[in-house]
Protein backbone atom coordinates (compact mmCIF):
# COMPACT_ATOMS: atom_id res chain seq x y z
CA UNK A 1 0.00 0.00 0.00
CA UNK A 2 1.73 3.60 -1.17
CA UNK A 3 0.62 6.42 0.76
CA UNK A 4 1.38 10.26 -1.14
CA UNK A 5 1.49 12.55 1.88
CA UNK A 6 1.98 16.23 1.12
CA UNK A 7 1.88 19.64 2.30
CA UNK A 8 0.94 22.04 -0.39
CA UNK A 9 -0.20 26.15 -0.68
CA UNK A 10 1.55 26.76 2.38
CA UNK A 11 5.23 27.45 3.78
CA UNK A 12 7.82 24.84 3.81
CA UNK A 13 5.89 22.64 0.82
CA UNK A 14 6.68 18.70 0.89
CA UNK A 15 5.95 15.63 -0.47
CA UNK A 16 6.34 12.11 1.22
CA UNK A 17 6.22 8.09 0.60
CA UNK A 18 4.75 5.49 2.47
CA UNK A 19 4.91 2.32 1.90
CA UNK A 20 2.86 -0.32 3.87
CA UNK A 21 3.42 2.60 6.66
CA UNK A 22 6.57 2.59 6.76
CA UNK A 23 8.27 6.09 5.29
CA UNK A 24 10.48 5.16 2.27
CA UNK A 25 10.94 8.75 1.20
CA UNK A 26 10.54 12.91 1.98
CA UNK A 27 11.70 15.45 0.47
CA UNK A 28 10.58 19.93 0.87
CA UNK A 29 10.35 21.29 -2.14
CA UNK A 30 12.92 23.85 -1.26
CA UNK A 31 15.48 21.52 -1.52
CA UNK A 32 14.89 20.87 -4.94
CA UNK A 33 13.39 24.60 -6.21
CA UNK A 34 16.74 26.06 -4.19
CA UNK A 35 14.32 28.67 -2.28
CA UNK A 36 13.96 28.97 1.47
CA UNK A 37 10.86 27.53 2.80
CA UNK A 38 9.37 27.26 -0.76
CA UNK A 39 5.56 27.52 -0.45
CA UNK A 40 2.95 26.43 -3.19
CA UNK A 41 2.52 22.57 -4.96
CA UNK A 42 5.34 20.19 -4.23
CA UNK A 43 5.47 18.82 -7.74
CA UNK A 44 9.42 18.50 -7.53
CA UNK A 45 9.11 16.47 -3.93
CA UNK A 46 6.26 14.16 -5.55
CA UNK A 47 8.26 13.31 -8.88
CA UNK A 48 11.20 12.52 -6.60
CA UNK A 49 9.19 10.38 -3.98
CA UNK A 50 7.78 8.17 -7.30
CA UNK A 51 10.77 8.26 -8.85
CA UNK A 52 12.80 6.86 -5.64
CA UNK A 53 10.34 4.34 -5.42
CA UNK A 54 10.31 3.72 -9.33
CA UNK A 55 5.96 3.89 -9.02
CA UNK A 56 4.15 6.41 -10.84
CA UNK A 57 1.12 8.00 -9.83
CA UNK A 58 -0.92 5.24 -11.20
CA UNK A 59 0.60 2.83 -8.42
CA UNK A 60 -0.35 5.22 -5.22
CA UNK A 61 -3.61 3.97 -3.39
CA UNK A 62 -4.06 7.17 -1.24
CA UNK A 63 -3.05 10.75 -1.55
CA UNK A 64 -3.17 13.31 1.41
CA UNK A 65 -2.89 16.72 1.94
CA UNK A 66 -2.73 18.27 5.64
CA UNK A 67 -5.30 20.82 4.83
CA UNK A 68 -8.65 20.98 5.08
CA UNK A 69 -10.71 24.00 4.03
CA UNK A 70 -13.87 22.54 6.21
CA UNK A 71 -12.16 22.36 9.66
CA UNK A 72 -13.74 25.30 11.84
CA UNK A 73 -15.56 26.48 9.07
CA UNK A 74 -18.39 28.21 11.25
CA UNK A 75 -15.45 30.14 13.41
CA UNK A 76 -14.06 31.26 10.22
CA UNK A 77 -17.44 32.49 8.95
CA UNK A 78 -18.20 34.29 12.52
CA UNK A 79 -14.46 35.93 11.63
CA UNK A 80 -15.28 37.14 8.71
CA UNK A 81 -18.31 38.86 9.80
CA UNK A 82 -16.99 40.26 13.20
CA UNK A 83 -13.88 41.90 10.99
CA UNK A 84 -12.58 44.47 9.07
CA UNK A 85 -10.92 42.04 6.70
CA UNK A 86 -9.07 43.37 3.28
CA UNK A 87 -10.91 42.41 0.09
CA UNK A 88 -7.69 41.14 -1.06
CA UNK A 89 -6.81 39.31 2.02
CA UNK A 90 -9.83 37.71 1.78
CA UNK A 91 -9.56 36.90 -2.07
CA UNK A 92 -6.47 35.63 -1.25
CA UNK A 93 -8.03 33.18 1.71
CA UNK A 94 -10.73 31.99 -0.71
CA UNK A 95 -7.99 31.36 -3.50
CA UNK A 96 -5.68 28.74 -1.34
CA UNK A 97 -8.53 27.22 -0.19
CA UNK A 98 -9.99 26.12 -3.93
CA UNK A 99 -6.34 24.99 -4.49
CA UNK A 100 -6.30 22.66 -1.49
CA UNK A 101 -9.61 20.96 -3.31
CA UNK A 102 -8.41 20.46 -6.11
CA UNK A 103 -5.00 18.63 -5.52
CA UNK A 104 -6.36 15.62 -8.21
CA UNK A 105 -6.36 18.20 -10.52
CA UNK A 106 -3.18 19.96 -10.22
CA UNK A 107 -1.60 16.07 -10.30
CA UNK A 108 -3.07 15.17 -12.98
CA UNK A 109 -1.67 18.61 -15.05
CA UNK A 110 1.55 17.57 -13.45
CA UNK A 111 1.37 14.15 -15.15
CA UNK A 112 -0.57 15.15 -18.24
CA UNK A 113 -3.23 12.86 -17.15
CA UNK A 114 -7.04 13.48 -17.24
CA UNK A 115 -8.26 14.17 -13.28
CA UNK A 116 -10.39 10.44 -13.68
CA UNK A 117 -6.98 8.43 -14.26
CA UNK A 118 -6.09 8.70 -10.98
CA UNK A 119 -7.53 6.51 -8.66
CA UNK A 120 -6.30 7.00 -5.55
CA UNK A 121 -8.49 8.54 -2.86
CA UNK A 122 -7.49 11.89 -1.69
CA UNK A 123 -8.29 12.91 1.98
CA UNK A 124 -7.95 16.16 3.38
CA UNK A 125 -6.36 16.46 7.16
CA UNK A 126 -6.87 19.02 9.15
CA UNK A 127 -3.61 21.08 9.80
CA UNK A 128 -3.06 20.25 13.26
CA UNK A 129 -3.96 16.57 13.03
CA UNK A 130 -1.29 16.35 10.96
CA UNK A 131 0.90 17.92 13.31
CA UNK A 132 -0.25 15.59 15.95
CA UNK A 133 -0.07 12.30 13.81
CA UNK A 134 3.24 13.63 12.60
CA UNK A 135 4.30 13.58 16.36
CA UNK A 136 2.68 10.67 18.17
CA UNK A 137 2.51 7.82 15.59
CA UNK A 138 6.00 8.07 14.83
CA UNK A 139 7.26 7.73 18.61
CA UNK A 140 7.64 5.01 20.70
CA UNK A 141 5.09 5.78 23.03
CA UNK A 142 1.72 3.63 23.23
CA UNK A 143 -0.02 6.47 25.14
CA UNK A 144 1.33 10.06 25.58
CA UNK A 145 -0.19 13.67 25.79
CA UNK A 146 0.61 15.48 22.58
CA UNK A 147 0.88 19.08 22.30
CA UNK A 148 1.01 21.11 18.56
CA UNK A 149 1.84 24.79 18.70
CA UNK A 150 2.79 27.08 15.71
CA UNK A 151 1.33 30.15 13.58
CA UNK A 152 -1.99 28.53 12.44
CA UNK A 153 -3.02 26.59 9.89
CA UNK A 154 -6.77 25.67 9.81
CA UNK A 155 -7.82 28.71 12.01
CA UNK A 156 -6.43 26.29 14.76
CA UNK A 157 -3.11 27.70 16.36
CA UNK A 158 -2.43 24.91 19.28
CA UNK A 159 -4.08 21.86 19.86
CA UNK A 160 -3.91 19.32 22.51
CA UNK A 161 -4.49 15.15 22.47
CA UNK A 162 -4.02 12.20 24.13
CA UNK A 163 -2.68 8.82 21.61
CA UNK A 164 -3.26 5.30 22.85
CA UNK A 165 -2.07 2.77 20.54
CA UNK A 166 -3.27 3.78 16.74
CA UNK A 167 -5.89 6.35 17.72
CA UNK A 168 -5.49 9.87 19.47
CA UNK A 169 -8.26 11.80 21.15
CA UNK A 170 -8.65 16.15 21.17
CA UNK A 171 -9.18 17.48 24.14
CA UNK A 172 -8.34 21.26 23.42
CA UNK A 173 -7.64 23.82 20.92
CA UNK A 174 -6.65 27.44 20.81
CA UNK A 175 -8.27 29.33 17.38
CA UNK A 176 -6.77 31.84 15.42
CA UNK A 177 -6.38 35.07 15.66
CA UNK A 178 -4.98 33.89 18.76
CA UNK A 179 -1.63 32.30 18.22
CA UNK A 180 1.81 31.50 20.28
CA UNK A 181 3.36 31.24 16.90
CA UNK A 182 2.40 34.66 16.06
CA UNK A 183 3.64 36.40 18.75
CA UNK A 184 6.87 35.24 18.52
CA UNK A 185 6.47 35.86 14.85
CA UNK A 186 5.69 39.38 15.74
CA UNK A 187 8.48 40.30 17.88
CA UNK A 188 10.87 38.98 15.74
CA UNK A 189 9.55 41.10 13.20
CA UNK A 190 9.60 44.30 15.92
CA UNK A 191 13.45 43.34 16.08
CA UNK A 192 13.96 43.77 12.34
CA UNK A 193 14.29 39.98 11.32
CA UNK A 194 11.59 40.39 8.34
CA UNK A 195 11.75 36.99 6.44
CA UNK A 196 10.09 34.37 6.75
CA UNK A 197 11.21 31.79 9.33
CA UNK A 198 13.42 33.88 11.09
CA UNK A 199 12.09 33.16 14.43
CA UNK A 200 15.30 30.86 15.43
CA UNK A 201 17.35 34.38 15.17
CA UNK A 202 15.35 35.86 18.40
CA UNK A 203 16.25 31.92 19.80
CA UNK A 204 19.75 32.21 19.29
CA UNK A 205 20.41 36.18 20.21
CA UNK A 206 17.83 35.80 23.81
CA UNK A 207 20.71 34.68 26.17
CA UNK A 208 22.29 37.54 25.27
CA UNK A 209 20.38 39.37 27.36
CA UNK A 210 17.82 39.49 30.57
CA UNK A 211 14.08 39.10 30.40
CA UNK A 212 13.96 42.76 31.31
CA UNK A 213 10.56 43.40 29.52
CA UNK A 214 8.52 40.21 30.39
CA UNK A 215 6.24 42.10 33.08
CA UNK A 216 5.06 44.19 29.67
CA UNK A 217 5.12 41.44 27.32
CA UNK A 218 2.37 39.35 30.00
CA UNK A 219 0.43 42.16 29.20
CA UNK A 220 0.44 40.77 24.98
CA UNK A 221 -0.61 37.07 25.97
CA UNK A 222 -2.45 36.35 28.89
CA UNK A 223 -2.40 32.77 30.20
CA UNK A 224 -5.80 31.68 31.58
CA UNK A 225 -7.23 29.61 34.36
CA UNK A 226 -8.30 26.83 31.86
CA UNK A 227 -4.59 26.04 31.14
CA UNK A 228 -4.37 27.83 27.69
CA UNK A 229 -4.11 31.50 26.27
CA UNK A 230 -5.56 34.26 24.73
CA UNK A 231 -3.70 37.43 22.79
CA UNK A 232 -4.44 41.10 23.62
CA UNK A 233 -5.63 42.29 20.28
CA UNK A 234 -4.82 45.95 20.36
CA UNK A 235 -1.09 44.74 19.66
CA UNK A 236 -1.31 42.37 16.54
CA UNK A 237 -2.86 43.81 13.23
CA UNK A 238 -4.25 40.59 12.73
CA UNK A 239 -7.40 40.44 14.24
CA UNK A 240 -8.72 43.24 12.74
CA UNK A 241 -6.99 43.08 8.84
CA UNK A 242 -6.22 39.51 8.84
CA UNK A 243 -2.60 37.96 8.06
CA UNK A 244 -1.91 39.23 4.36
CA UNK A 245 0.61 36.32 3.16
CA UNK A 246 2.16 35.12 -0.18
CA UNK A 247 2.12 31.16 -0.45
CA UNK A 248 2.01 31.31 -4.39
CA UNK A 249 4.98 28.92 -5.58
CA UNK A 250 7.79 30.87 -4.16
CA UNK A 251 9.31 32.98 -0.87
CA UNK A 252 6.64 33.16 1.42
CA UNK A 253 5.80 35.97 3.31
CA UNK A 254 3.64 37.13 6.48
CA UNK A 255 3.71 41.59 6.70
CA UNK A 256 4.14 43.12 9.68
CA UNK A 257 2.28 42.42 12.47
CA UNK A 258 2.25 44.56 15.03
CA UNK A 259 0.35 47.91 16.03
CA UNK A 260 1.45 51.17 17.39
CA UNK A 261 0.60 49.76 20.66
CA UNK A 262 4.07 47.73 20.73
CA UNK A 263 5.98 51.10 19.78
CA UNK A 264 3.89 52.89 22.81
CA UNK A 265 5.47 50.28 25.01
CA UNK A 266 8.65 48.92 23.64
CA UNK A 267 9.89 51.86 21.29
CA UNK A 268 10.86 52.04 17.62
CA UNK A 269 11.07 48.74 15.89
CA UNK A 270 14.64 47.71 14.99
CA UNK A 271 16.07 48.68 11.35
CA UNK A 272 17.16 45.99 9.50
CA UNK A 273 20.22 47.15 8.65
CA UNK A 274 20.43 49.09 12.52
CA UNK A 275 23.15 47.49 14.91
CA UNK A 276 21.30 45.25 17.54
CA UNK A 277 21.85 46.69 20.75
CA UNK A 278 21.35 45.61 24.95
CA UNK A 279 17.45 46.54 24.36
CA UNK A 280 17.01 44.19 21.70
CA UNK A 281 18.93 41.26 23.06
CA UNK A 282 16.64 41.84 26.00
CA UNK A 283 13.15 41.87 24.54
CA UNK A 284 14.68 38.88 22.51
CA UNK A 285 15.19 36.72 26.10
CA UNK A 286 11.72 38.11 27.10
CA UNK A 287 10.04 37.07 24.50
CA UNK A 288 11.81 33.66 24.97
CA UNK A 289 11.13 33.38 28.61
CA UNK A 290 7.24 34.28 28.29
CA UNK A 291 7.17 31.52 25.24
CA UNK A 292 8.56 29.24 27.53
CA UNK A 293 6.31 29.98 30.57
CA UNK A 294 3.05 29.79 27.80
CA UNK A 295 4.89 26.18 26.64
CA UNK A 296 5.25 24.70 30.42
CA UNK A 297 1.65 26.68 31.56
CA UNK A 298 0.18 24.20 28.46
CA UNK A 299 1.77 21.35 29.37
CA UNK A 300 1.11 21.62 32.72
CA UNK A 301 -2.52 21.44 32.42
CA UNK A 302 -2.21 18.94 30.06
CA UNK A 303 -0.84 16.67 32.44
CA UNK A 304 -3.25 17.12 34.84
CA UNK A 305 -5.88 16.24 32.24
CA UNK A 306 -4.20 12.68 30.86
CA UNK A 307 -1.96 11.51 33.48
CA UNK A 308 0.52 10.87 30.71
CA UNK A 309 4.60 10.23 31.56
CA UNK A 310 4.82 10.83 28.40
CA UNK A 311 4.84 13.92 25.71
CA UNK A 312 5.00 14.27 21.80
CA UNK A 313 5.47 18.31 20.85
CA UNK A 314 4.99 19.48 17.59
CA UNK A 315 3.86 22.49 15.54
CA UNK A 316 6.30 25.51 14.31
CA UNK A 317 7.15 26.25 18.11
CA UNK A 318 8.18 22.90 18.85
CA UNK A 319 11.32 24.08 16.80
CA UNK A 320 11.85 26.49 19.77
CA UNK A 321 14.78 23.29 20.82
CA UNK A 322 15.79 25.96 23.82
CA UNK A 323 12.17 25.61 25.20
CA UNK A 324 12.17 21.32 24.37
CA UNK A 325 15.27 21.25 26.25
CA UNK A 326 14.05 22.70 29.65
CA UNK A 327 10.19 20.53 29.45
CA UNK A 328 11.48 17.68 31.43
CA UNK A 329 13.05 20.19 34.12
CA UNK A 330 9.36 22.44 34.40
CA UNK A 331 6.71 19.51 34.06
CA UNK A 332 5.63 16.16 35.42
CA UNK A 333 6.40 14.80 32.09
CA UNK A 334 9.34 11.99 32.63
CA UNK A 335 9.56 11.55 28.38
CA UNK A 336 9.66 13.75 24.87
CA UNK A 337 9.49 12.61 21.63
CA UNK A 338 9.72 15.63 18.82
CA UNK A 339 10.18 14.70 15.78
CA UNK A 340 12.29 15.68 12.52
CA UNK A 341 10.17 18.13 11.17
CA UNK A 342 7.89 19.68 13.89
CA UNK A 343 7.52 22.55 11.44
CA UNK A 344 4.93 22.50 8.57
CA UNK A 345 6.71 20.17 6.42
CA UNK A 346 6.47 17.47 8.49
CA UNK A 347 2.58 17.26 8.12
CA UNK A 348 3.05 15.64 5.17
CA UNK A 349 4.01 12.78 6.99
CA UNK A 350 1.65 13.47 9.61
CA UNK A 351 -1.18 13.36 7.35
CA UNK A 352 -0.37 10.60 5.89
CA UNK A 353 0.47 8.68 9.32
CA UNK A 354 -3.00 9.68 10.17
CA UNK A 355 -4.88 8.71 7.42
CA UNK A 356 -2.78 5.14 8.18
CA UNK A 357 -3.56 4.75 11.76
CA UNK A 358 -6.46 7.26 12.36
CA UNK A 359 -8.51 6.26 9.59
CA UNK A 360 -7.34 2.34 8.08
CA UNK A 361 -6.55 1.35 11.74
CA UNK A 362 -3.24 0.05 10.77
CA UNK A 363 -0.85 -0.73 12.99
CA UNK A 364 1.72 1.52 14.43
CA UNK A 365 4.89 1.50 12.74
CA UNK A 366 8.40 1.78 14.72
CA UNK A 367 9.64 4.48 16.38
CA UNK A 368 11.26 7.23 13.55
CA UNK A 369 14.76 7.44 14.93
CA UNK A 370 16.41 8.60 11.77
CA UNK A 371 15.88 11.49 9.08
CA UNK A 372 17.58 10.46 6.20
CA UNK A 373 15.03 9.72 3.62
CA UNK A 374 15.73 12.58 1.09
CA UNK A 375 18.20 12.48 -2.19
CA UNK A 376 20.91 9.48 -2.67
CA UNK A 377 23.85 9.48 -4.63
CA UNK A 378 26.53 7.03 -5.67
CA UNK A 379 30.13 7.67 -5.95
CA UNK A 380 29.75 6.77 -9.31
CA UNK A 381 27.17 9.84 -9.91
CA UNK A 382 29.58 11.97 -7.91
CA UNK A 383 32.57 11.07 -9.81
CA UNK A 384 30.47 11.83 -13.30
CA UNK A 385 29.55 15.78 -11.51
CA UNK A 386 33.65 16.25 -10.89
CA UNK A 387 35.24 14.96 -13.82
CA UNK A 388 32.51 17.09 -15.46
CA UNK A 389 34.04 20.23 -13.90
CA UNK A 390 37.85 19.12 -14.61
CA UNK A 391 38.42 19.34 -10.50
CA UNK A 392 41.01 16.71 -9.25
CA UNK A 393 39.78 13.97 -6.75
CA UNK A 394 40.70 10.81 -4.93
CA UNK A 395 38.70 7.78 -4.10
CA UNK A 396 39.12 5.97 -0.91
CA UNK A 397 38.06 2.80 1.23
CA UNK A 398 36.33 3.89 4.32
CA UNK A 399 39.10 3.50 7.12
CA UNK A 400 41.65 5.10 4.81
CA UNK A 401 38.92 8.10 4.16
CA UNK A 402 38.33 8.47 8.04
CA UNK A 403 41.85 8.93 8.95
CA UNK A 404 42.59 10.99 6.26
CA UNK A 405 39.38 13.78 7.26
CA UNK A 406 39.72 13.42 10.75
CA UNK A 407 43.15 14.80 10.11
CA UNK A 408 42.16 17.66 8.26
CA UNK A 409 39.83 18.73 11.43
CA UNK A 410 42.29 18.39 13.83
CA UNK A 411 44.37 20.53 11.74
CA UNK A 412 41.91 23.15 11.61
CA UNK A 413 40.18 22.43 8.67
CA UNK A 414 36.83 23.18 7.92
CA UNK A 415 34.86 19.83 5.72
CA UNK A 416 32.02 19.83 3.79
CA UNK A 417 30.22 16.51 4.35
CA UNK A 418 27.95 14.59 2.04
CA UNK A 419 26.86 11.34 2.44
CA UNK A 420 23.96 8.81 2.04
CA UNK A 421 20.31 10.20 2.19
CA UNK A 422 19.55 13.64 2.94
CA UNK A 423 17.61 14.44 6.15
CA UNK A 424 14.01 15.45 6.15
CA UNK A 425 13.76 18.64 8.19
CA UNK A 426 15.51 21.74 9.22
CA UNK A 427 18.65 20.22 10.36
CA UNK A 428 22.06 18.69 9.06
CA UNK A 429 22.45 15.16 10.94
CA UNK A 430 25.62 14.48 9.35
CA UNK A 431 24.44 13.52 5.73
CA UNK A 432 24.57 17.12 4.34
CA UNK A 433 27.13 18.94 7.20
CA UNK A 434 30.15 21.06 7.81
CA UNK A 435 32.77 19.54 10.08
CA UNK A 436 34.98 21.79 12.46
CA UNK A 437 37.03 20.65 15.36
CA UNK A 438 34.95 21.88 18.35
CA UNK A 439 37.79 22.44 20.64
CA UNK A 440 38.70 26.02 17.93
CA UNK A 441 38.17 29.15 19.67
CA UNK A 442 38.28 30.41 16.63
CA UNK A 443 35.82 28.37 14.77
CA UNK A 444 32.71 30.55 14.87
CA UNK A 445 34.60 33.78 13.46
CA UNK A 446 36.39 31.39 10.56
CA UNK A 447 33.04 29.84 9.79
CA UNK A 448 31.09 33.21 9.47
CA UNK A 449 33.92 34.53 7.22
CA UNK A 450 34.65 31.69 5.52
CA UNK A 451 31.51 30.26 4.69
CA UNK A 452 28.22 31.28 6.48
CA UNK A 453 28.47 34.93 6.09
CA UNK A 454 25.81 35.07 9.10
CA UNK A 455 25.04 36.88 12.06
CA UNK A 456 27.65 36.41 14.92
CA UNK A 457 25.63 36.18 17.92
CA UNK A 458 24.06 32.41 16.21
CA UNK A 459 25.59 29.40 18.09
CA UNK A 460 26.73 26.23 16.34
CA UNK A 461 25.82 22.49 17.07
CA UNK A 462 27.57 19.36 18.49
CA UNK A 463 26.93 16.01 17.17
CA UNK A 464 27.81 13.53 19.99
CA UNK A 465 28.53 10.17 20.54
CA UNK A 466 25.34 8.45 22.23
CA UNK A 467 27.45 6.93 24.93
CA UNK A 468 29.20 10.41 25.73
CA UNK A 469 25.97 12.57 26.32
CA UNK A 470 26.11 12.48 30.35
CA UNK A 471 29.72 13.27 30.48
CA UNK A 472 29.62 16.35 28.22
CA UNK A 473 25.61 17.79 29.33
CA UNK A 474 24.03 18.20 32.62
CA UNK A 475 20.56 16.08 31.14
CA UNK A 476 21.26 12.64 29.85
CA UNK A 477 18.63 11.75 26.92
CA UNK A 478 18.39 10.57 23.48
CA UNK A 479 18.33 13.90 20.71
CA UNK A 480 18.10 12.01 17.20
CA UNK A 481 17.45 15.44 15.70
CA UNK A 482 18.77 18.40 17.41
CA UNK A 483 15.60 19.14 18.83
CA UNK A 484 16.68 19.83 21.99
CA UNK A 485 19.30 22.50 23.98
CA UNK A 486 20.66 21.53 27.21
CA UNK A 487 23.19 23.00 29.72
CA UNK A 488 27.07 22.02 28.88
CA UNK A 489 28.70 20.66 32.15
CA UNK A 490 30.81 23.38 33.25
CA UNK A 491 33.90 21.60 33.16
CA UNK A 492 33.51 20.89 29.71
CA UNK A 493 32.37 24.54 28.46
CA UNK A 494 36.40 25.68 27.72
CA UNK A 495 37.06 21.98 26.23
CA UNK A 496 34.60 22.79 23.69
CA UNK A 497 34.35 26.14 22.88
CA UNK A 498 33.26 26.24 19.31
CA UNK A 499 30.07 24.86 20.39
CA UNK A 500 29.25 26.38 23.83
CA UNK A 501 26.64 29.37 23.60
CA UNK A 502 27.13 32.16 25.23
CA UNK A 503 24.77 30.72 28.13
CA UNK A 504 26.93 28.19 28.12
CA UNK A 505 24.30 25.59 26.26
CA UNK A 506 24.38 23.45 23.31
CA UNK A 507 21.65 22.14 20.77
CA UNK A 508 22.70 18.68 20.51
CA UNK A 509 22.78 15.64 18.24
CA UNK A 510 23.12 12.17 19.67
CA UNK A 511 24.81 10.21 17.22
CA UNK A 512 24.24 5.86 17.39
CA UNK A 513 25.62 3.60 14.95
CA UNK A 514 22.34 1.94 14.24
CA UNK A 515 21.32 5.37 12.47
CA UNK A 516 24.04 6.78 11.65
CA UNK A 517 26.75 4.75 11.24
CA UNK A 518 29.74 6.77 9.03
CA UNK A 519 29.04 9.73 10.72
CA UNK A 520 29.29 7.58 14.09
CA UNK A 521 32.33 5.94 12.98
CA UNK A 522 33.80 9.46 11.69
CA UNK A 523 33.49 10.99 15.19
CA UNK A 524 34.82 7.72 16.89
CA UNK A 525 37.90 8.15 15.05
CA UNK A 526 38.48 11.80 15.97
CA UNK A 527 37.39 10.77 19.80
CA UNK A 528 40.54 8.49 19.68
CA UNK A 529 42.42 11.02 18.47
CA UNK A 530 42.02 13.62 20.71
CA UNK A 531 39.60 12.72 23.51
CA UNK A 532 36.91 14.72 22.46
CA UNK A 533 33.34 12.55 21.34
CA UNK A 534 32.02 15.10 18.99
CA UNK A 535 32.23 17.61 16.16
CA UNK A 536 31.29 20.68 15.51
CA UNK A 537 28.02 20.22 12.90
CA UNK A 538 26.46 22.97 10.85
CA UNK A 539 24.22 22.50 7.78
CA UNK A 540 25.65 22.23 4.96
CA UNK A 541 24.57 25.56 2.61
CA UNK A 542 25.86 29.21 2.46
CA UNK A 543 22.40 31.75 2.65
CA UNK A 544 20.35 29.12 0.51
CA UNK A 545 18.48 25.39 1.59
CA UNK A 546 20.46 22.60 2.40
CA UNK A 547 22.73 21.13 -0.44
CA UNK A 548 20.66 18.35 -2.13
CA UNK A 549 22.86 17.08 -5.06
CA UNK A 550 26.64 16.60 -5.59
CA UNK A 551 26.58 19.69 -8.31
CA UNK A 552 24.87 22.11 -5.22
CA UNK A 553 27.97 20.44 -2.75
CA UNK A 554 30.31 21.01 -5.03
CA UNK A 555 29.28 24.54 -6.38
CA UNK A 556 29.14 25.88 -2.78
CA UNK A 557 32.90 24.38 -1.78
CA UNK A 558 34.31 25.87 -4.99
CA UNK A 559 32.61 29.51 -3.80
CA UNK A 560 33.17 29.38 -0.37
CA UNK A 561 36.95 28.70 1.43
CA UNK A 562 36.01 25.29 2.49
CA UNK A 563 39.15 23.00 3.10
CA UNK A 564 38.25 19.57 2.04
CA UNK A 565 35.11 17.88 0.00
CA UNK A 566 33.91 14.92 0.99
CA UNK A 567 31.37 13.27 -0.83
CA UNK A 568 30.48 9.36 0.11
CA UNK A 569 34.30 7.82 -0.67
CA UNK A 570 35.09 10.96 -3.11
CA UNK A 571 37.58 14.28 -1.25
CA UNK A 572 38.61 16.63 -3.08
CA UNK A 573 41.02 19.42 -1.51
CA UNK A 574 42.28 22.78 -2.12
Amino acid sequence: MYILGINAYHGDSSACLLKDGNIVCAIEEERIRRVKHWAGFPSESIKFCLMDQRITINDVDYITISRNSKANLLKKISYLFTTSLKLSVMFDRFKNLRKVNSVKQELANLFSLNINDIKAKVYNIEHHRSHIASAFFASSFSKSAILSVDGFGDFTSTMTAIGNNNKFKIINQVNYPHSLGLFYTTLTQFLGFLNYGDEYKVMGLAPYGEPKYLDQMEKIVNITNNGLFRLNKNYFKHFNDGVAMEWNNGIPSIEKLYTKYWINLFGFPRGKQEKINQKHKDLAASAQKLTENVIFHLLNQLYIQTGCESICITGGVAQNSVANGKILQNTKFKKIYVPSAGHDAGTSIGSALYLYNQILNQKRITEIKSSYFGSCFSNKDIIKVIQKNNIEYNEYKDDELFDIVTNKIIEGGVVGWFQGRAEFGPRALGHRSILVDPRRKDAKQILNKKIKKRESFRPFAPSILEDYVDEYFEQSDQVYFMEKVFKIQKNKQLKIPAVTHIDGTGRLQTVSDDTCPKFYKLISIFNKKTGVPLLLNTSFNENEPIVNTPNEALDCFLRTNMDMLVMENIIIQR
